[in-house]
């Protein structure tokens, strides 16, 4: 079998792979596999698609500030609409919950305490009584995470990149300094592999006979339903349970309901549990006065995280030209523009610019290196 060539190989097309594989190859020949018939299928395509500088822990909220100017401006010709539409998100909580929104108030700075009225105000449909506090982060909104994926795999194929699809990773050996590939119909070889594999990083690193790094997969489900008939809802905010037993938002003039689940699960196409939505119904019924009488969509993502919750990005002191670039968690999609960076800076050499300058220092963070036994 003929060799395919390259200087990075580049495993996943989610928005973590496709984003780091455009990044690269300005500075080198990159190829970008990808196992479903095409790129984005699984977290990419199934975000919620919200931008929130107030989400995570201080290492995301950084890396996710660090994006913000480029989702804002993107570059000229990045795209032809923009990728971010203003959007308050709130965290609102109980007379139950007033501790967990001083918790948040003391750990996000950007969080800023909002009276009950204004809260009703806002979202009408709250039932009277339910609120006892809330929290606003004024610097979110919506993403349009397609236009943000097709945008970098514009970026990356004119930038002279290869992208494969239906190609699902057997193995991966070290050869003589060069790592070499192999997919049912193709073997590729270069130097420098990147993990971006979302759910199945950790599948990856055993066909590289590595061990794994805890990258664990959980599935979160999310439902539309119609928006309740007495209320306009096109302006309503993110509205997140200060414990984040659920949220909700306008979507598409319908409102998107998630219990905000983590459930472990293994790497798959990943299906909402009819438990879930119910369990996701109940409890925003319990809060808002509606009525829920259908559920017009459903579907589920993995979002996979890390043991300590903090991305994985660098190379693997066990394999030499072995980088991961994993453990997005929820934050991928927001900070995808600042881990691009990072990593091709990682892996190339290359300077990030004015705007991503500050991602240099987050490498000892996030680097695979914590997660490895002695």
């Amino acid at each position: 079998m003929q060799a395919i060539s390259a200087d990075i190989i580049v495993i996943g097309g989610g928005i973590a792979g496709v984003s780091s594989a455009a990044q690269c190859a300005l500075d080198a020949r990159v190829a970008l596999v990808e196992m479903e018939s095409r790129v984005g299928l699984h977290a990419t395509g199934r975000s919620a698609a919200f931008f929130s500088p107030a989400y995570g822990n201080a290492v995301v909220r950084d890396l996710t500030a660090a994006s913000e100017r480029f989702l804002r401006s993107p570059p000229e010709g990045f795209v032809d609409v923009p990728l971010l539409r203003q959007r308050d998100c709130l965290f609102v909580g109980r007379h139950d919950q007033l501790q967990s929104l001083a918790d948040l108030e003391a750990e996000v700075s950007l969080l800023r305490p909002v009276d009950t009225a204004s809260i009703y105000s806002r979202v009408p449909a709250f039932r009277a009584g339910y609120l006892a506090g809330g929290l606003c982060d004024a610097s979110g909104g919506d993403l349009d995470v397609d236009a943000l994926h097709q945008g970098y795999l514009r970026q990356f194929r004119a930038r002279g990149g290869q992208l494969a699809v239906d190609s699902e990773v057997q193995s991966l050996r070290r050869v003589d300094g060069q790592w070499h590939v192999r997919t049912e119909n193709e073997l590729y070889c270069a130097p420098l592999v990147i993990n971006a594999a979302g759910a199945w990083a950790d599948v990856v690193a055993a066909r590289a006979n590595l061990g794994p790094l805890g990258i664990e997969p959980r599935r979160r489900s999310v439902l539309l339903v119609d928006s309740p008939a007495q209320h306009d809802i096109a302006d309503w905010p993110l509205v997140v349970d200060a414990d984040e037993a659920f949220y909700f938002k306008p979507e598409a003039g319908q409102l998107l309901l998630s219990l905000a689940d983590e459930t472990p699960s293994p790497a798959c196409d990943a299906q909402p549990e009819e438990l879930d939505l119910a369990i996701a119904i109940d409890r925003v019924s319990k809060a808002l006065d509606i009525e829920v009488r259908r559920i017009n969509h459903s579907w589920a993502g993995l979002r996979s995280f890390a043991p300590d919750s903090t991305f994985v990005v660098g190379e693997d002191p066990r394999a030499g030209g072995f980088f991961w670039l994993a453990g997005q968690g929820g934050y991928g999609i927001q900070s995808a523009p600042a881990l691009a960076h990072l990593s091709a800076h990682l892996v190339t050499g290359q300077t990030p610019p004015a705007d991503f300058s500050a991602v240099v220092d987050h490498c000892d963070s996030v680097t695979p290196a914590r997660l490895i036994d002695a």
